[in-house]
C-alpha cells in the first residue's frame, strides 16, 4: 500500500532545527545496523550536504536538505544498509546540485564512497535529440553495479522518496517519472527482493498514471476493510489453534492484495473488482529450530493447514527447495476457506521473511550460510556480461536490461545435472545460447528428455535439456522471435550485424570492380540510378544482396545506360510510402504501417509547458486509443506531431522511461461528432440466432456502424470479432455490457489491434 509522506505537510518555521530532529530520528533508525563510532561518518556527511543544500528549496516549498534525508532513512529502516549507504544517501545529490566535486568527496569521505556517488550522478553532457539521456544515465548508474550494488539500492530509495512526493510535479513530469519507475524501478525492486518497496512502487505509479482507477480502487479496499478483517479472523482461529497445539512459534496475518495487483488482475482477466477472489493473503512466519530444520518445518505446517482446509493442487508453490532467482523463498498454497472463497497462504521462517522484506540487504548477511553461488549472484553477473557489451547503445542496453527483469523462472538442466536458471517459456535456443554464445550460433536442434525437438521448443521447469550443434550452420534472423532472454537476443544480433558488416563489404568490393570493368566512378549520382532498379532502398541494402548472391549485377551496363529520372522519382516515392503508411498499393505492394492522421482541433487538448506550438496529433496503431481513453502525447523531437498512445500502452509507458522528456499530458474534449474504429473479441455458448442477435444490439439498440464482423463455431463454441465505430470509450464500454447481457454470450473484451 502506498504510505504517505508528512514532511512536505509540515510548516517548517526553523529550517536547521527540524532538519537536526530529522537527523536524530535517522541515528535512531540505524541503530541496529551501525556502531555508535560510525555515526561520526554520518554526521559528516549530514554536515556537508546541509551546508552545500542551504537555502535551495524542492518544488513542495520544503528545504532541499529533507531529501537526503528521508533517502538516507529507507536505506536503512526499509533496507537495511549500514554506515556507508547512509553516508551515500546523504552526500547523493552534491555532486550533481552543488558545487563540490568527486575530487572533493574522495578528499573528505575515501575512494569507495566516491566511487557510489560517481554511479548516483547523473550525466550532465549535451546529447543530441536522438540520444535517451534517461537511458544513458541507467547505464551510467549501473555499470557501478559490477563494484557495488549499494548503488542501485540508493538509487531505488531516491526513486521511492521522489514517488512518495511526486504531488508537487506537473503533470508531464509526473507522467515521465511514474513511467520509468513501472517500467524499470518495480521491476528492480522486485529483481532484488525487494517486495515491499516494489509493491509501494508499482501503487504509486498506477496513482498517477490512473489516479481514477487507483482512488476507486482504494476506496473500495477501505469499504471492505470491516469485513475483510472479520474473515481473517474466522479464518486464522483454527490454523492458530493447530499451531500452537503442536509447539511452533509463529506470528500470523493478513493483509490485502496490492492496488496495483488488485487492477493487473483485473485487466488481464478483464474481469470487474468483485469478481478479483483472492484479494487477501495470510502469512505465516515461523521461528525454525535452526536452519537445517526449515524446509521440514514449512512442511509440518502446510500438512497441518491441509488438515483443516483443502488444498487447490495446482496452487502448490514450492520455493524452499528451489529459491527464486533474487532470493526468495517461501511455501505458497491456496486453501478453501470456510466461506467457500480461495485464499493463499504464505508460509515462511523469521530468516526467508527478512530475506523477502529486505531482499538484497539481508541476503548479503545470510550468504557466509551457503557456500555455492546464489541465484542473486549469477543474475547480477549476467548483468556485469551485458554492461561489457560495447556495441549496444543504451535503449538497446536499456531494453535488454529490462527484458532481464523477468519474474517468472523455470528451472532446466544440463546433459551432466547442472542446473540453469531461464525465464519462463525460453526456448532450447536460450538454453544453447545460455551455456555459451557458439553453441547458441551453430545450435541445430536440441534433445528435451533424451527426445528430439526444435529449436523453439519452449522448455518446462525440470526439463533436461541437450544441444545439437553443426559447423555448417548459420544463424538466422527469425530466430531473435524464438528466444526470451537477453543474452540471446544480443548474441544473435551481434552475430547478424557483424556477418551483415562482412557481407556489406564484400558486395562494395565486387560493384566498384564490376563499375571498374565498365569504366564508371563510383558515385551518389551512380548509386541513386542503380538502386531503383534493383529494388532495394538504402546502399547497404544493396551491398548485402550483392555480397549474399541475391542481386548478380549481369545487367548493371544496360541499367547504367537507361534514363531513370522517372525511376527515381519513383523510387524516393516508395521510401516515403515505407516510412509513413501502411495499406494496399492498386498493384498490392505491402508498405509497412504508420499511425493515423487525427483533428488536433476538436477532440484532444495537448498539455504542452514547454512550447506554446500548436502540434498535429496521430492516433497510435499499436494501441488504438478512442476518445474517453486515458491518453498521453509524445511529442516527436523530428517531426510537428504529436503521437497519442492509451497511458497502459506497453509502448507509451517505455517511452516515458526512455523519452520521458517528449511526453506530454493529452485528454479527450467530450465531443459527438467524431467516430473512432474500434474492435470486440466476443466468445460464447453457440445457439441459433445469437449472430441475430448481437448484429440487433449492436445496429439497433446503440445505432452503431459495423465495419467487420466474424463469427466462427466449433464443438458448440462460438468466437467472434467485430470492428465498428464508436464516439467514445463510454458508448463502447455501454455496447460491451449490452452484448454481455445476450443469452450465450460468455465474455466480450475490446482488442486493441485493429486490422488495417
Amino acid at each position: 500500500m502506498v504510505k504517505k509522506d508528512s514532511i512536505a505537510k509540515i510548516n517548517i518555521i526553523d529550517e536547521d532545527a527540524y532538519a537536526e530532529e530529522l537527523y536524530k530520528d535517522l541515528i535512531l533508525s540505524c541503530s541496529k545496523h551501525v556502531k555508535i563510532k560510525d555515526t561520526e561518518l554520518i554526521r559528516k556527511a549530514f554536515d556537508l550536504a546541509k551546508e552545500s543544500h542551504k537555502g535551495v528549496k524542492r518544488r513542495s516549498g520544503e528545504p532541499y536538505i529533507l531529501h537526503p534525508i528521508a533517502v538516507a532513512k529507507i536505506v536503512t529502516a526499509e533496507m537495511g544498509l549500514g554506515v556507508t549507504s547512509i553516508t551515500c544517501a546523504l552526500l547523493h545529490d552534491v555532486v550533481e546540485d552543488t558545487e563540490y566535486t568527486l575530487e572533493d568527496i574522495e578528499h573528505f569521505f575515501g575512494e569507495k564512497i566516491a566511487s557510489i556517488i560517481d554511479g548516483l550522478t547523473k550525466i550532465s553532457d549535451v546529447f543530441d535529440k536522438h540520444s535517451s539521456l534517461q537511458a544513458e544515465n541507467f547505464r551510467k548508474m549501473l555499470l557501478t553495479l559490477s563494484d557495488d550494488v549499494r548503488v542501485i539500492l540508493i538509487k531505488l530509495a531516491d526513486r521511492l522518496h521522489n514517488m512518495r512526493t511526486l504531488d508537487s510535479m506537473p503533470a508531464n513530469k509526473q507522467l515521465k517519472i511514474a513511467g520509468e519507475t513501472i517500467y524499470l524501478y518495480a521491476p528492480l525492486a522486485h529483481r532484488l527482493g525487494l517486495y515491499a518497496i516494489k509493491t509501494e512502487l508499482e501503487d504509486l505509479s498506477l496513482k498517477y498514471r490512473h489516479p481514477n482507477i487507483f482512488n476507486e480502487i482504494t476506496t473500495k479496499i477501505k469499504d471492505n476493510e470491516k469485513k475483510r478483517q472479520q474473515e481473517i479472523n474466522r479464518f486464522s482461529l483454527p490454523i492458530i489453534e493447530k499451531l500452537e497445539k503442536n509447539n511452533i512459534e509463529f506470528d500470523i496475518n493478513g493483509r490485502p492484495k496490492s492496488i496495483f495487483s488488485i487492477w493487473n488482475k483485473m485487466q488481464s482477466k478483464n474481469i470487474p473488482f468483485e469478481e478479483v477472489y483472492d484479494l487477501m493473503a495470510i502469512r505465516i512466519v515461523f521461528k525454525a529450530l535452526n536452519r537445517e530444520t526449515e524446509k521440514a518445518q514449512c512442511w509440518q505446517i502446510y500438512s497441518l493447514i491441509t488438515d483443516i482446509y483443502t488444498p487447490k493442487p495446482d496452487r502448490i508453490r514450492d520455493w524452499i527447495s528451489s529459491p527464486k532467482a533474487n532470493g526468495y523463498e517461501a511455501l505458497h498454497m491456496t486453501v478453501m476457506g470456510p466461506n467457500g472463497k480461495w485464499v493463499e497462504v504464505q508460509i515462511r521462517s523469521q530468516r526467508m521473511d527478512e530475506i523477502a522484506e529486505r531482499g538484497f540487504a539481508a541476503h548479503w548477511k545470510y550468504k557466509g550460510e551457503k557456500t555455492n553461488e546464489s541465484e542473486l549472484d549469477k543474475w547480477i553477473k549476467k548483468i556485469r556480461e551485458m554492461l561489457e557489451n560495447p556495441n549496444s547503445d543504451a535503449l538497446e542496453f536499456l531494453d535488454e536490461f529490462k527484458m532481464n527483469l523477468f519474474s517468472a523462472e523455470i528451472m532446466v538442466f544440463t546433459p551432466k545435472g547442472d542446473l540453469k536458471t531461464l525465464p519462463k517459456d525460453s526456448t532450447t535456443l536460450d538454453f544453447a545460447y545460455e551455456i555459451h554464445s557458439e553453441i547458441g550460433n551453430k545450435a541445430i536442434g536440441a534433445k528435451v528428455n533424451h527426445k528430439l525437438v526444435p529449436l523453439n521448443y519452449m522448455l518446462k521447469s525440470g526439463d533436461q535439456v541437450e544441444i545439437i550443434t553443426s559447423n555448417k550452420q548459420k544463424i538466422q534472423k527469425e530466430w531473435l522471435a524464438n528466444v526470451k532472454t537477453a543474452k540471446a537476443k544480443t548474441s544473435i544480433t551481434d552475430a547478424i550485424k557483424a556477418e551483415t558488416k562482412d557481407r556489406i563489404q564484400k558486395g562494395k568490393s565486387i560493384l566498384e570492380a564490376k563499375l571498374k570493368d565498365l569504366k564508371v566512378h563510383p558515385s551518389g549520382r551512380v548509386l541513386k540510378k542503380i538502386i531503383p532498379e534493383y529494388e532495394v532502398v538504402t546502399k547497404d541494402e544493396l551491398y548485402s544482396k550483392i555480397g549474399s548472391g541475391i542481386i548478380k549485377l549481369d545487367n548493371l551496363k544496360k541499367i547504367l545506360k537507361k534514363n531513370t529520372k522517372s525511376k527515381i522519382i519513383r523510387y524516393w516515392g516508395l521510401q516515403l510510402l515505407k516510412s509513413s503508411s501502411s495499406s494496399k498499393t492498386k498493384k498490392g505492394t505491402e508498405v509497412p504501417k504508420q499511425v493515423s492522421k487525427f483533428n488536433y482541433k476538436d477532440p484532444l487538448i495537448i498539455q504542452d509547458n514547454e512550447s506554446q506550438k500548436n502540434y498535429n496529433t496521430q492516433i497510435a496503431k499499436c494501441c488504438n486509443p478512442i476518445p474517453g481513453d486515458d491518453v498521453i502525447g509524445y511529442k516527436n523531437p523530428e517531426d510537428d506531431f504529436i503521437v497519442i498512445h492509451k497511458a497502459k500502452c506497453p509502448t507509451a509507458i517505455r517511452l516515458m522511461s526512455s523519452k520521458g522528456n517528449y511526453i506530454v499530458p493529452a485528454k479527450w474534449t467530450s465531443q459527438k461528432l467524431l467516430s473512432s474504429l474500434a474492435k470486440l473479441s466476443l466468445n460464447g455458448i453457440d445457439r441459433i440466432g445469437i449472430a441475430s442477435d448481437i448484429t440487433a444490439v449492436i445496429s439497433s439498440e446503440l445505432t452503431v456502424n459495423i465495419r467487420k464482423i466474424f463469427i466462427e463455431t466449433h464443438d458448440g463454441i462460438f468466437e467472434g470479432e467485430i470492428e465498428l465505430y464508436v464516439h467514445n470509450v463510454t458508448d463502447l464500454n455501454n455496447l460491451i455490457m449490452n452484448i454481455s447481457k445476450i443469452k450465450g454470450v460468455d465474455s466480450v473484451k475490446r482488442n486493441e489491434e485493429i486490422a488495417k
